[in-house]
C-alpha cells in the first residue's frame, strides 16, 4: 500500500484539466474510488474538487454512468440525424428550380465591385422610364 492509502492510481489529461482515478483503502480497511479533477487557472493555484465512492456503491455508480452515457450517445446520435435531414432539406430546396439536377447557390459579391458609375440616377430596382422632350431647331 502506497501513501496516503493509494492502491492504484491512474491519470488522465485534457486540455486545460487533469482527472485522477485513485483506489484508496481507509484506516478501516474499506476500499473507494477516489476521483479528482484539477483544473488549471491563469497562473494561479488550481482548481481541485473530488469524489469518493466507495467500493458497496460502486455498481449503483456505474448504472448511473451507463445511463448518462446511453443518453448522451442517443442525444448525440439525433442530433447528427436532424443535421442530416436539415441539410438534406437545404439542398433539395436549392436543387428544386433547376430540372436538371444542378444545385444553384447564392454568390454574395461586394456592392463596391459592381457599382457603376455614378450618372446622377437614383435607382432603387424599380425601372425608371425617363422622357425626354424632342429638340427643337430655331
Amino acid at each position: 500500500m502506497g501513501a496516503r492509502g493509494e492502491l492504484f492510481t491512474t491519470q488522465v489529461y485534457l486540455d486545460n484539466r487533469s482527472y485522477f482515478f485513485n483506489v484508496k483503502e481507509n484506516r478501516t480497511g474499506d476500499v473507494f474510488l477516489q476521483i479528482v479533477e484539477s483544473k488549471n487557472r491563469d497562473g494561479a493555484e488550481a482548481d481541485r474538487h473530488q469524489i469518493a465512492v466507495f467500493s458497496e456503491d460502486m455498481q449503483k455508480f456505474l448504472q448511473g454512468m451507463d445511463k448518462s452515457l446511453e443518453f448522451i450517445e442517443k442525444d448525440r446520435k439525433a442530433r447528427q440525424k436532424a443535421a442530416r435531414e436539415k441539410r438534406a432539406a437545404k439542398d433539395a430546396k436549392y436543387a428544386k428550380g433547376s430540372g436538371d439536377g444542378k444545385k444553384m447557390y447564392r454568390v454574395k459579391t461586394d456592392k463596391k465591385s459592381n457599382a457603376k458609375a455614378d450618372d446622377g440616377i437614383k435607382r432603387t430596382g424599380r425601372i425608371h422610364v425617363v422622357s425626354k422632350k424632342p429638340q427643337t431647331e430655331d
